[in-house]
């Protein structure tokens, strides 16, 4: 059974970076596009950033474009949200899950607190 672990949120401020790591197990990561989704208070779960499963390829919502990164460590079978010039609206918890999202891989997430 595959499973996926986020971690590295965190309180950070205003203009601050973080960098969300999400290890993946039980064979989801070889083959499968992934992304990373987030979550804020009274919001539907959104998709903020996607991966081809080669790496080659990635999109953004027009929220983080140029301010997010997501790549991907094939030896490390890990997904990672590199997140610079945080703002507010973007707290929330963050979720990585394959492209299209499968139900049964989502995890607890990894909460990201950006104070003013």
């Amino acid at each position: 059974q595959g499973q996926l672990v986020e971690s590295g949120g965190g309180l950070v401020q205003a203009g601050d970076s973080l960098r969300l790591s999400c290890a993946a197990s039980g064979g989801i990561f070889p083959i499968s596009s992934m992304g990373w989704y987030r979550q804020a208070p009274g919001n539907q779960r959104e998709l903020v950033a996607r991966i081809s499963s080669g790496g080659d390829r990635t999109n953004y919502a027009d929220s983080v474009k140029g301010r997010f990164t997501i790549s991907r460590d094939s030896a490390k079978n890990t997904v990672y949200l590199q997140m610079h010039s945080l703002k507010p609206e973007d707290t929330a918890v963050y979720y990585c899950n394959t492209h299209p999202s499968i139900d049964e891989y989502w995890g607890q997430g990894t909460q990201v607190t950006v104070s003013t």
